[in-house]
């Protein structure tokens, strides 16, 4: 089941005098967490984005109704999140809360090979850890090796034949 809010920066303290905050993004970016009209905190209160903008690696956000450094501050240390009905995923794009907890199942023999309980993000590809009987493996999500990823079915396919040793154990 998919979560309709997902985390997406916390709050790291105050910007300027009129009520601005600090949002260290989680997500794509600082540019991709600009482009709200509101963020939720964990009960699902809406907060209006009056402003906001990428500066370095950060977002500077002016909620509405928060106009003063003291308002401002209250909200310090808030995890802020997005709806998913806010964004528009190319096709074969997913949140990465939606791809842990998936079963890596080899594409070939339906084995499993455990359970994804990481996603990095390397630049040139992500890299899936997967998780089996306390060992970590790490998977490269690249065309030749996760043939197919299934939200519906709770799965990811890999195929380990073009590309051995990714499973210590394998033959």
């Amino acid at each position: 089941m998919q979560k309709q809010f997902l985390e997406s920066g916390i709050i790291t303290g105050i910007h300027g005098l009129q009520g601005e905050v600090r949002i260290n993004p989680w997500c794509d970016g600082p540019e991709f967490l600009s482009r709200f009209k509101r963020l939720f905190d964990k009960n699902g209160k809406e907060y209006k984005v009056t402003r906001a903008r990428p500066h370095k690696n950060i977002v500077i956000v002016k909620f509405k109704g928060v106009d003063t450094p003291e308002d401002a501050q209250k909200m310090r240390d808030m995890v802020v999140y997005i709806d998913r009905a806010d964004v528009r995923l190319p096709e074969g794009v997913y949140f990465v809360q939606d791809i842990v907890g998936l079963e890596a199942t080899d594409v070939d023999d339906g084995r499993s090979y455990g359970t994804v309980t990481d996603v990095f993000q390397t630049g040139a590809n992500d890299v899936y850890q997967i998780s089996k009987d306390g060992k970590d493996y790490l998977i490269p999500k690249i065309p030749e090796v996760v043939e197919k990823i299934s939200l519906e079915e709770g799965r990811i396919y890999i195929c380990t034949k073009k590309i051995g040793g990714l499973f210590e154990d394998e033959n």
